[in-house]
């Protein structure tokens, strides 16, 4: 049988291996651009580390009908912009996400992006064992 200090040690150890599995992925720096009344498509930007490999698999908002993961280019003097299905984050290697480069594209906007407000934000991700997490966040609109 167990002996109390067994099953607390127990436990605690479970929680701190479960929360350390969870909190792989940090995202710092996030911000929106401020939109124009009637522009129906926004951008955000950010940068996301994770501990271990893992993948941006998906995003959405209640303030877009639709969010998509952007590359940005240049290519011989021509601006090449993809959507991409998902962003892969190296294990330790911040990735960021800015202007001219990778992105998050919000299309249908339900109102215009005014600055000094708030958007938010729900990111999916994928570890390589397949498991999703998903990490709300607030960015100030600049």
């Amino acid at each position: 049988m167990m002996s109390l200090t067994s099953k607390v040690f127990s436990v605690i150890l479970f929680l701190t291996c479960t929360l350390n599995a969870q909190a792989a992925v940090t995202i710092n720096d996030a911000w929106a651009r401020a939109s124009k009344p009637g522009q129906e498509v926004g951008a955000a930007y950010m940068t996301l580390s994770s501990s271990d490999w893992s993948c941006l698999t998906k995003v959405s908002s209640a303030a877009a009908g639709a969010v998509e993961i952007h590359s940005m280019s240049m290519d011989k003097g021509v601006m090449k912009m993809r959507m991409l299905e998902h962003l892969e984050l190296p294990a330790g290697k911040p990735v960021k996400l800015a202007p001219g480069g990778f992105h998050l594209m919000l299309f249908e906007l339900k109102k215009p992006l005014a600055a000094g407000g708030k958007l938010e934000l729900l990111l999916t991700f994928e570890n390589e064992k397949g498991k999703t997490e998903s990490k709300k966040v607030t960015l100030p609109i600049k």
